[in-house]
């Protein structure tokens, strides 16, 4: 028998999984630095709409980071602690299950291993043989799917959610109070979509999608986030109302 290709993947699956965890971390930063561009980049550009008063539009794009950015990390903060309860209650209840009825437990890991298309007898090896080396682990991944040691932390998401739209909002404060002010809005308009494309085009990488399409699309979702904030700025500085 050729052990050479079964070493290897499970050489390999470790790795596998890896990546994936990384690239779901990468796919949540593109996204937040996403929200970051298009939100920042609405607002200043709105109260460039209103007032050409440098110090009023940096008043309100730093509001608009510093609230968003806490916005972020709150939300993906309870995001996550709402799936980390739920999982740490899938936890103690296998555990507990365990402890308190482990032939039906067995007889259940087996049924989902036959299920699986093995045999009734090689499916309670297997069942045996698993429970045998780690009983918890072995039902948790067959019938729930989890990892214990890979349950999701709040404060990493909450942290990775603000830095990344702290980064997106970056771009827009720079164009729109860097260049003169005779250019300040054009520039950050054609600054922001260009951005736009590009992290549609990197979400579509990693989630293998088309990069075009993704572009066009969150091209298309800021120009009018961008064009409807201009305008409604620009009529309320005209009518005098600020």
């Amino acid at each position: 028998m050729d052990t050479t290709g079964a070493a290897t993947l499970h050489e390999n699956e470790p790795h596998h999984n890896d990546i994936a965890h990384r690239l779901n971390w990468l796919r949540a930063g593109v996204l937040g630095a996403n929200d970051g561009i298009v939100s920042v980049a609405a607002i200043v550009v709105g109260v460039a709409g209103a007032t050409t008063d440098t110090g009023a539009i940096l008043l309100a794009g730093t509001a608009a980071v510093v609230g968003g950015a806490i916005s972020m990390a709150l939300g993906e903060y309870v995001s996550v602690s709402s799936q980390k309860d739920s999982q740490h209650a899938l936890i103690e209840k296998e555990r507990r299950e365990l402890a308190e009825q482990p032939e039906e437990e067995l007889e259940e890991l087996a049924a989902i291993y036959q299920g699986k298309g093995l045999s009734p007898e090689t499916a309670r090896t297997v069942a045996k043989e698993l429970t045998a080396h780690d009983a918890l682990g072995a039902h948790l991944s067959a019938e729930l799917h989890i990892d214990e040691t890979d349950i999701v932390s709040p404060w990493h998401a909450a942290f990775a959610s603000a830095i990344a739209f702290f980064i997106g909002a970056i771009l827009p404060m720079l164009a729109i109070l860097l260049p003169p002010e005779n250019i300040r809005i054009p520039l950050t308009f054609v600054a922001v979509l260009v951005a736009l494309a590009a992290t549609g085009a990197v979400g579509a990488w990693i989630g293998g999608g088309s990069k075009l399409k993704a572009a066009v699309r969150v091209v298309i979702g800021g120009a009018a986030a961008l064009v409807a904030t201009f305008v409604i700025g620009n009529l309320l500085g005209a009518s005098g109302i600020v």
